[in-house]
């Protein structure tokens, strides 16, 4: 997969594309769906995918909560599996925000990205106050000579299957709803850093990540599935993960920590990829080491049970 992160100097061997457009945070199943529809739209020319490094809302509101379930590499990663090969990963800056709908559609879609086919969700807006809608990007489609499918929104049961949806199942601690709307375990990827080695003397060393800039999910320990993506110990290992501030030493950055079972070696400097399960209990501050040990001990063989029988 190629990734092209300015609309204003694009190859001629990465235009033609049909593309799907969105923020695609999460890449759920409505996200998918997207892309497949971008895929059978035009089957012989390369499939691509549209979105914006900042984030838009990270963009337009800089001291909002963090609210993304992704980074651009987790999303690139997991774009790359669905078969995309052309990754427009826009930069969103002022000049981007300040096109009015129109000129997004001629100057980005059409000249700049030199795109065949779009294919957006139904609730897609664009341009410069969000004045653009889907019955003007067809307009502008015509106008400008690239087609455009519009995706209906895509619902479990009652609930449309969103973003915002999958945040509040996170928030909650149940990851196995948000998985049902991802069609795959929610991710923590990123790379480990230093900590502060406590857990190797209480006989658990985990491997430390932030959550820095991401939506955090509800404080606790979980059931996990790692993918060790880099370094000689590369695979998929099972494993529980304390996610939270760590009251019981005093923390208070949020991180994420994960005890691979059965696991020798050193991870400092690899990148993982942390797939929440089960939400097994909350975070607690402990009289002494010895009950903290062995909750660990309980919420391990917990783990090992629930990760088994997947």
């Amino acid at each position: 997969m190629r990734i092209i992160r300015d609309y204003q100097f694009v190859r001629p061997q990465d235009r033609g594309a049909t593309a799907a457009i969105g923020n695609f945070d999460g890449v759920h199943i409505g996200h998918q769906a997207v892309i497949k529809i971008a895929r059978e739209a035009a089957p012989d020319a390369p499939l691509g995918v549209v979105t914006f490094e900042p984030h838009p809302r990270e963009f337009f509101a800089k001291d909002a909560p963090p609210f993304r379930l992704m980074n651009a590499e987790a999303k690139a990663h997991r774009l790359e599996k669905l078969g995309v090969e052309r990754l427009y990963q826009l930069n969103f800056n002022p000049s981007l925000a300040g096109l009015t709908a129109e000129e997004f559609a001629r100057d980005v879609i059409a000249q700049g990205l030199g795109l065949t086919h779009v294919v957006v969700g139904a609730d897609f807006r664009f341009g410069k106050g969000r004045e653009g809608n889907v019955e003007m990007l067809k307009a502008f489609g015509t106008q400008y000579g690239f087609g455009v499918t519009v995706a209906e929104l895509v619902t479990q049961g009652t609930n449309q299957v969103s973003s915002t949806n999958i945040r509040a199942a996170l928030a909650d601690g149940r990851p196995r709803d948000a998985a049902q709307m991802l069609s795959h375990w929610h991710r923590i990827d990123g790379e480990v850093i230093q900590g502060d080695q406590r857990g190797r003397v209480l006989g658990y060393p985990t491997a430390n990540m932030s959550i820095d800039g991401l939506h955090p999910p509800k404080f606790g320990v979980y059931a996990i599935l790692v993918d060790v993506l880099t370094g000689p110990h590369k695979g998929k290992y099972l494993g529980a993960a304390s996610i939270g501030v760590r009251p019981m030493f005093g923390m208070n950055w949020p991180n994420c920590e994960s005890f691979l079972f059965d696991f020798k070696g050193d991870l400092y400097g690899e990148t993982l990829s942390v797939a929440l399960v089960e939400y097994l209990r909350g975070e607690e501050k402990f009289d002494t080491l010895e009950a903290l040990i062995t909750q660990m001990d309980a919420d391990c063989e917990r783990a090992r049970t629930i990760l088994t029988a997947l």
